[in-house]
């Protein structure tokens, strides 16, 4: 019976070890999985031929073999569960990087170094016909260590599930249950050899068997969904609310006393095969606690059978005002309301949209089902966007998108994808407050496909009101904020300006003073090049800073845009601009009225970032065109471009920039020109891909002077 499950559990996970290759999962968790894996088949392996063994030193040196495959299992593991489904994992391995390091190195250490006086005898016990190998203290520490390293995967692996939430968990929850078992049973096995101070090649069975149990999961979820990974943000705080620590405590303490009153009672021979009964007994409970439809069954029945509403509305407000109401900022308040939306109506789907007033766009706040790609791949055109604002602000309600017949719904139902084919109706909830639609909150794939009910449908309206009126809290703080920003930054530059006037007049006397040394050539080639680069840039950063200061003022003139656009061009030196190839495409265009130096000092800057943006040979590409009354300027490179996040929050903040030398000034200074233009500044860029900048000037609207920023 060993024998088999032991060969069987090695070719399950070389399997799923060269699935995970072939399928070109080659992230860290990808590759910590495979691995991991490779190194569990090779542990089965020699555990195997250790317990089939005919001598006892055939039976030590085989064992010998298996804690060395042991002996990197830990941190393989460890770092596959920082690193599957985290969004963030790159902080946690981070944080975890000296547990890590010793994770891999202290148990190789003890079997490389300790090889001699690891095992200190082997035999069979009587009674029995498995061998029992005795090992010393570095044995007992190396089992410690085993016993740890299992103890940290599990926490891990905790925190995820318990972050996930809908269809997140639905695709890991196999997966999750699988390991969980698999290194429930190894704090088990590892308990077993510090009671006992030895290695029973009996527990090879107890750890197969977990093996098989534990790849037969992983393949479930790979067949339910694919080899996929989601991304969750799971809290650093794991220990102070791991279950994993409370029941791994509990376990040690209560199989320490088993343990003794078994071996005074004499042993039982059966002991393995019944810890195998009671391990597949516990896989089939944990499936059955982690039913969705189970949880929901039971709900139910309580709410049939004990005359209670379906939903308790204080529990659901007082976990709302906890989860929701502390969060200030918009990505951190969109997480919490689908988890708590899916949790409160068992779906599968929930996602939060918001509404980018400046963009007029919707974009992506959190998901239960759907990453931050696959909902900007959703999105597309969003022409209908108006029409559907205007159309929910008039409901105002919660509404069944499928029986909704108007047009402007496609985006919707678009955005909105159905999963399950029998996951309930679609439901879509506007976020409005102040009179603006902040959003909108969109549910689908409900389990079991149970229909809203009118209950349902009162809750979330309540819900929607609360979480819309938080997002307009969120706004105008952050408009508070940038207010405060800019006072603060118009202090500074007065400050600034006053200190670097004084240090460019003490350069610029230097410079005209220089010829007095010009006959020493080292000393006036070094002078020459440090002093005209620091007037340059201080002179440069003084203009940028009083431009802010003293307040933007349009003077606008009738001119040919096309012409301003080619002479940016000649004065920039572009066109080949080193090794960057600079392409132009300018259409023609009616003469409009703008601000030339205003607008010159847009086309600078947005040039200026796209050449630093790229690598040498790169491309960048400059056209002109005019749509629907707009005269278009648009500025191209296929550089290194920004992230999502950065884009949302930070480009056209006063001090922030992606630059190691930037002062956070540009981008902030030219969309308030675009803007006094009564015009738009709009962007769109993918990280690794490039960015697009398009400056949208009116055809047949003037420009409006602004005496002051503020």
């Amino acid at each position: 019976m060993s024998a088999i499950l032991s060969i069987g559990a090695a070719i399950l996970a070389g399997c799923l070890a060269v699935a995970c290759i072939a399928f070109r999962r080659w992230g860290v968790a990808g590759w910590s999985f495979a691995v991991g894996m490779a190194l569990l088949a090779g542990e089965s392996v020699c555990a195997w031929l250790s317990a089939s063994a005919t001598d006892w030193v055939q039976a030590a040196r085989w064992q010998y073999y298996r804690l060395g495959f042991s002996s990197l299992i830990p941190g393989t593991w460890l770092l596959f569960s920082l690193t599957y489904s985290r969004g963030n994992y790159a902080l946690f391995v981070r944080q975890w990087r000296f547990v890590l390091g010793a994770a891999f190195l202290m148990p190789v250490l003890l079997v490389l170094g300790f090889e001699e006086s690891l095992m200190i005898g082997v035999g069979k016990p009587e009674g029995t016909t498995t061998w029992f190998i005795a090992t010393s203290w570095p044995g007992r520490v190396f089992h410690m260590l085993m016993l740890i390293g299992s103890v940290l995967v599990l926490m891990n692996l905790e925190r995820t599930y318990r972050t996930a939430v809908g269809v997140m968990r639905w695709r890991i929850k196999f997966a999750m249950l699988g390991l969980g078992l698999l290194f429930g049973a190894r704090v088990y096995t590892s308990s077993q050899g510090l009671l006992f101070s030895g290695i029973a090649t009996s527990m090879a069975g107890i750890e197969a068997g977990a093996l098989v149990l534990a790849c037969g999961l992983i393949a479930t979820s790979v067949a339910r969904s694919g080899i996929v990974e989601i991304d969750v943000y799971p809290s650093q705080a794991v220990i102070h609310q791991s279950l994993t620590v409370l029941l791994v405590g509990v376990y040690l303490f209560v199989v320490g006393l088993l343990a003794q009153v078994v071996s005074a009672l004499g042993g039982d021979i059966d002991f393995p095969l019944k810890a195998l009964f009671i391990l597949l007994a516990m896989a089939a409970l944990a499936l059955v606690l982690a039913s969705d439809r189970v949880r929901q069954y039971s709900m139910r029945f309580v709410s049939r059978h004990f005359r209670r509403p379906l939903h308790d509305y204080r529990k659901v407000w007082t976990a709302f005002t906890e989860r929701a109401t502390s969060r200030v900022d918009r990505t951190d308040l969109c997480r919490e309301v689908v988890a708590l939306v899916a949790e409160t109506f068992n779906v599968l789907s929930a996602t939060v949209w918001l509404v980018d007033l400046q963009r007029n766009r919707l974009v992506f706040g959190a998901s239960t089902s759907l990453t931050e790609q696959k909902a900007v791949e959703l999105l597309g055109d969003q022409r209908d966007l108006p029409a559907l604002l205007a159309f929910l602000k008039q409901k105002n309600e919660p509404v069944d998108i499928d029986m909704l017949s108007e047009p402007c719904v496609e985006l919707l139902k678009r955005c909105n994808p159905d999963h399950f084919g029998k996951g309930g109706n679609r439901v879509c909830v506007p976020l409005i407050a102040a009179g603006e639609v902040q959003g909108l909150i969109t549910l689908a794939d409900r389990v079991s496909g149970v229909r809203f009910s009118i209950e349902d449908y009162e809750l979330l309206k309540c819900i929607g009101d609360q979480v819309a009126a938080n997002l307009r809290n969120i706004q105008l703080s952050e408009r508070l904020l940038e207010s405060k920003q800019l006072e603060a930054f118009q202090a500074m530059s007065a400050f600034l300006v006053h200190d670097l006037k004084n240090t460019a007049s003490a350069l610029s006397l230097t410079l005209r003073n220089l010829p007095v040394h010009f006959n020493d050539p080292a000393f006036r080639e070094d002078a020459l090049r440090a002093i005209g680069k620091a007037v340059d840039h201080i002179n440069g950063l003084i203009s940028r800073l009083t431009s802010i200061k003293e307040g933007l003022r349009i003077n606008s003139v009738e001119g040919d845009l096309n012409q301003l656009v080619a002479k940016t061009l000649e004065s920039l030196g572009t066109g080949t601009a080193g090794d960057v190839e600079v392409v132009t495409d300018l259409s023609d265009l009616p003469k409009l009225s703008f601000d030339p130096e205003q607008i010159k000092k847009v086309l600078i800057n947005l040039l200026l970032n796209a050449k630093e943006a790229v690598n040498a040979g790169g491309r960048i590409e400059v056209s002109t065109a005019s749509r629907n009354g707009w005269a278009v300027v648009t500025v191209a490179d296929n550089g290194c471009g920004m992230s999502p996040e950065f884009l949302d929050r930070c480009l056209f903040r006063p001090f922030q920039t992606t630059k190691k030398k930037g002062l956070g000034i540009g981008m902030f200074q030219s969309r308030m020109i675009v803007e006094a233009h009564r015009g738009r500044l709009e962007v769109e860029s993918e990280q690794n891909k490039g960015t697009v900048f398009k400056v949208l000037l009116p055809l047949n609207r003037p420009a409006q002077k602004m005496e002051s920023v503020t």
